[in-house]
């Protein structure tokens, strides 16, 4: 197998899933400035091209408040497997195991094999850092989302005040006002819901060879598939 044929293989879930959201993203875009420009004709307004919309306000307070609410997801998601089980879910940890394990079981410091990460077998800030590193990655990026979603989401709102003749918010106002947490929560909701059902279906449902799923044969109340 040749070096090429090997890395699409070997990265194929990746590469399948930036391709979609790529190409989600260029449809997006362009259904995006289809309604916008049909609002702003209805208000009397002009069109605006591709690129302005593109590069609007409108556009990236889209994008980023559904980029916040898929990294809150898995943000928390992370967090709570941690210490939370669901009996019966290939998702969860086996009841009795709750918490963030031992440095026998996590294979760290003196416990950590010749295949090991440098930092699992670091001393000190490096391997607290590299084991909750995951979850600080995913924290990071939900928090700078939810900054881009705040920042163009109160140049969008006070652009539409402006349309309107009434009086601009700044950040602050914006943050605490009933349309940002509005938009916010529709997210927010519909992630939950989508975790909770995955975490519940997968406990009596199968995908045979899926690794998100158990296996065909294996008993409802089995929770750990490892």
């Amino acid at each position: 197998m040749s070096a090429v044929k090997r890395f699409l293989r070997d990265n194929s879930l990746s590469l399948f899933f930036g391709a979609i959201f790529v190409a989600a993203l260029i449809g997006q875009s362009f259904a995006g400035l289809a309604a916008y420009n049909d609002t702003q004709v209805a208000e009397g307004l002009r069109e605006v091209g591709y690129w302005r919309f593109v590069t609007s306000s409108d556009f990236a307070v889209d994008v980023a408040e559904n980029w916040q609410s898929e990294y809150l997801q898995f943000f928390l998601y992370i967090w709570a497997t941690v210490w939370l089980i669901q009996r019966g879910s290939p998702e969860s940890k086996k009841p009795g195991s709750e918490g963030p394990e031992s440095d026998e079981q996590q294979k760290v410091g003196r416990f950590a094999e010749a295949d090991s990460p440098r930092s699992a077998a670091a001393d000190g800030l490096r391997r607290v850092l590299f084991s909750h590193s995951l979850l600080i990655a995913m924290g990071s990026i939900f928090v700078l989302s939810w900054l881009a979603q705040s920042v163009t989401g109160v140049i969008a709102y006070n652009e539409e005040q402006l349309t309107n003749l009434e009086a601009p918010v700044d950040w602050l106002g914006y943050v605490v006002s009933a349309d940002f947490w509005n938009r916010t929560l529709q997210n927010w909701q519909s992630e939950f819901l989508a975790v909770g059902s995955m975490a519940a279906l997968s406990i009596y449902l199968r995908e045979r060879g899926s690794s998100e799923s158990k296996k065909v044969g294996d008993p409802h109340a089995q929770s750990d598939t490892e």
